[in-house]
C-alpha cells in the first residue's frame, strides 16, 4: 500500500517507520525544512530506541521518504494519516485542532484520487465528522472517505507497541476505508493475533481519551494509596503487588511516583473534561484526577525540603532525572519542573543531570546547572532526588554518592533503592508510600 504520513513528530514518525517496515511505502510529510533535512541525513528530532536504526533500514531498502512537498507526497496515496500536534487550547483546555484542519485541507486540494484520510492524532469526538465537511467542501469530487485510527504508543517502547499492539482501533463508516485499513494492518495478524477493533468514528475517537484518563487515574489513585501508606506505616510497593495480582484490575500503571506527565495525559485529561462540560456530562472521577496530580508535582518539592529538615534556602539539591519518563528526551509536563521550582522558590539552588533530556529541558529551566554524571550532581549536595527511573541510576555507588554529598539525604521518588541498601550506604532515605 501506498501510505502518506502528515506530519514527522513522534507519532508521524514512529508510526511512518514501522508501516514501511511492514513492507508499505510510506512518504513522511512536514513543513519544516530543517527537520526533513536532518531526516534524509539520518538525524531523529526525537529520542527513541532503535528508531534511528528502523528509519536507516527502510529508507536504504526504498520504502520511506521524507519531503516538505504535500501536494508530491500526497499523489497516488492509498491513505494519508494525519498525524499533527494537538496541544491544549490556552485558556480552556479544549484540545487545538488547527493543525489538524490546516493539514487536512492542504491535503484535500492536492487529491487526485479517492484516498481514506486517516486521523491518527488524539482528536476530541467529531473531529471526523469536521474533517469529512472540509473534504467535501474542497474535494467534492475525489470521493475520499474518513476513518479514525487513534495511536497507542508509549514513549520508550514506542516501536515494540506498534509491531505487538494490545488492539488496533479503526473508526470508519464505510466498507472501503474498513479495507484500506484491514489491508494496511494485514502484516499484524501474520505472527500473532493483535485483534482490529472496528467501530464508528465517534466511538474510536473516544475510545483514546478515555484509555488515557484511566490510566491517569490508575496511576493517581496509587499515589494516594502511597500518601495513606506513609502515615499508616503500609509499603505501597506490596499493596501495588497484591491489588495488581488480581487480573480485574492489572500490575501496570501501579508504581508511586510523583506524578504523571508527558505529552498525552495532562492534555487529553483535560481535552476529554472539556468535551464531557460541552455535552454536560460530569466526569468528576477525571476532574479530580488531573487536580490531584497537578498538586502533587510541587508537592514532591516540599517532600524533599522536608527531608532536609524543613529548611531548603542556602542549600544546594541534586536531581536526577529530568524527562517525564525514561527512554525519551520529552520535558512536556514532567514532574521535574514543578519539583525543581518549588525548590528554588525556597531558596535551593539546583543541580540536574538526565541522560538524555539537556536539549529540551534547558529552554524550560533556568538557573539550574546540568551536571556531567549522576555522581556530578551528587557533589557536595545536601539531598539528592531521584524523579526518573532512567536505567542508568539503577545500580549507582551510593557508598559514593553518600560521601561525595554535604548531608547524604537521598529522596527516591521512584522507589528505585530498597532502604536497607541505601543505610549501608550511609544514606538517609525517604522514599514513596513507605512509613
Amino acid at each position: 500500500m501506498r501510505i502518506t504520513m502528515i506530519g514527522t513528530g513522534y507519532v508521524g514518525l514512529v508510526s511512518g517507520a514501522c508501516f514501511s517496515d511492514f513492507g508499505h511505502e510510506v512518504v513522511c510529510v512536514d513543513k519544516d525544512a530543517t527537520k526533513i533535512e536532518a531526516l534524509h541525513r539520518g538525524v531523529m528530532p526525537i529520542y527513541e530506541p532503535g528508531l534511528a536504526e528502523l528509519v536507516g533500514a527502510n529508507v536504504r531498502a526504498g520504502r520511506l521518504s521524507f519531503t516538505t512537498d504535500l501536494a508530491a507526497g500526497v499523489k497516488d496515496a492509498d491513505a494519508v494519516f494525519i498525524a499533527v500536534g494537538t496541544p491544549s487550547r490556552r485558556g480552556d483546555g479544549h484540545a487545538d485542532l488547527t493543525y489538524v484542519f490546516a493539514a487536512v485541507r492542504e491535503v484535500a486540494e492536492a487529491l487526485t484520487r479517492p484516498a481514506v484520510i486517516v486521523t491518527k492524532s488524539t482528536v476530541p469526538v467529531g473531529t471526523g465528522d469536521e474533517v469529512e465537511r472540509i473534504l467535501a467542501e474542497v474535494a467534492p469530487d475525489v470521493g475520499a472517505t474518513v476513518a479514525s485510527n487513534p495511536e497507542f504508543l508509549r514513549e520508550g517502547a514506542a516501536i515494540a507497541d506498534f509491531k505487538r499492539p494490545d488492539r488496533v482501533v479503526i473508526g470508519a463508516e464505510d466498507e472501503r476505508a474498513r479495507e484500506v485499513l484491514r489491508e494496511i494492518y494485514r502484516p499484524l495478524s501474520l505472527n500473532q493475533s493483535a485483534p482490529l477493533v472496528f467501530t464508528g468514528r465517534r466511538t474510536a475517537e473516544l475510545i483514546k481519551y478515555a484509555a488515557n484518563a484511566f490510566l491517569a487515574v490508575k496511576i493517581t489513585f496509587i499515589n494516594e494509596i502511597a500518601d495513606l501508606c506513609e502515615a499508616v506505616g503500609g509499603d505501597v510497593q506490596e499493596v501495588a503487588r497484591g491489588i495488581g495480582l488480581d487480573n480485574r484490575i492489572g500490575r501496570k500503571f501501579l508504581n508511586a511516583g510523583p506524578g504523571y506527565g508527558g505529552s498525552c495525559f495532562p492534555k487529553d485529561t483535560l481535552a476529554l473534561l472539556q468535551t464531557a462540560g460541552d455535552n454536560e456530562v460530569p466526569l468528576r472521577i477525571v476532574e479530580a484526577t488531573v487536580q490531584v496530580n497537578d498538586a502533587r508535582k510541587r508537592a514532591m518539592g516540599r517532600k524533599v525540603i522536608k527531608a532536609m529538615g524543613g529548611e531548603a534556602r542556602g542549600k544546594t539539591v541534586g536531581v536526577l532525572g529530568l524527562t517525564f519518563k525514561p527512554d525519551t528526551d520529552d520535558m512536556r509536563d514532567a514532574p521535574s519542573l514543578a519539583l525543581i521550582q518549588a525548590l528554588q522558590d525556597a531558596g535551593a539552588t539546583v543541580k540536574a543531570y538526565d541522560p538524555e533530556g539537556f536539549e529540551q529541558a534547558r529552554p524550560m529551566l533556568t538557573d539550574v546547572e546540568f551536571a556531567a554524571s549522576p555522581y556530578a550532581a551528587a557533589e557536595g549536595a545536601d539531598a539528592l532526588v531521584i524523579v526518573t527511573e532512567w536505567d542508568a541510576f539503577r545500580a549507582l555507588d551510593l557508598s559514593r554518592i553518600a560521601k561525595s554529598m554535604n548531608d547524604p539525604v537521598l529522596v527516591d521518588l521512584r522507589n528505585v533503592y530498597p532502604p536497607e541498601e541505601a543505610a549501608r550506604a550511609g544514606l538517609k532515605l525517604t522514599g514513596i508510600g513507605r512509613a
